[in-house]
């Protein structure tokens, strides 16, 4: 069964993620992150910021929440059953500190079909509650034997 290319363009309903203080500490000791900018208020306010900031690679814990209906969105059409991660690659903005809301907006970019598999290329635009951009994400989900 091809592929379908109709839903090409298509924009999901944004999503609004509340920045804590304790998500940036958990996720960056998750990931072994140390820079005292992440766990430690004094030491990020003392180099000019409002509070801890996030590692970039925090922008998976709010981008990621704009993706996950359009892999079940009917229009779109993806066997989750099938799916597998074919890749991620971000551009970040401004620095995301505990306090912002993250407003983000998914788009279905491109639908492709390679070698019997599918292709789903999803992009997230992610902003501050100032209107400052903060991470534009490229997700590509492989959907095997499409």
């Amino acid at each position: 069964m091809p592929v379908n290319t109709d839903a090409i363009g298509k924009t999901l309903p944004p999503t609004i993620y509340a920045v804590g203080r304790e998500k940036i500490r958990e996720f960056a000791e998750a990931v072994g992150e140390t820079d005292p900018l992440y766990l430690d208020v004094e030491a990020a306010r003392a180099a000019g910021h409002a509070d801890v900031v996030a590692p970039p690679m925090f922008c998976v814990v709010y981008s990621l929440q704009a993706v996950w209906p359009a892999l079940f969105d009917e229009e779109i059409g993806i066997d989750f059953a099938r799916m597998v991660h074919g890749g991620q690659e971000f551009r970040w903005g401004e620095l995301v500190v505990a306090g912002d809301e993250i407003t983000t907006v998914a788009k279905l970019n491109d639908v492709s079909e390679k070698r019997g598999n599918g292709f789903y290329v999803f992009e997230t635009t992610s902003t501050n509650d100032r209107g400052e951009p903060v991470c534009t994400g490229l997700w590509t989900n492989i959907v095997r034997g499409v």
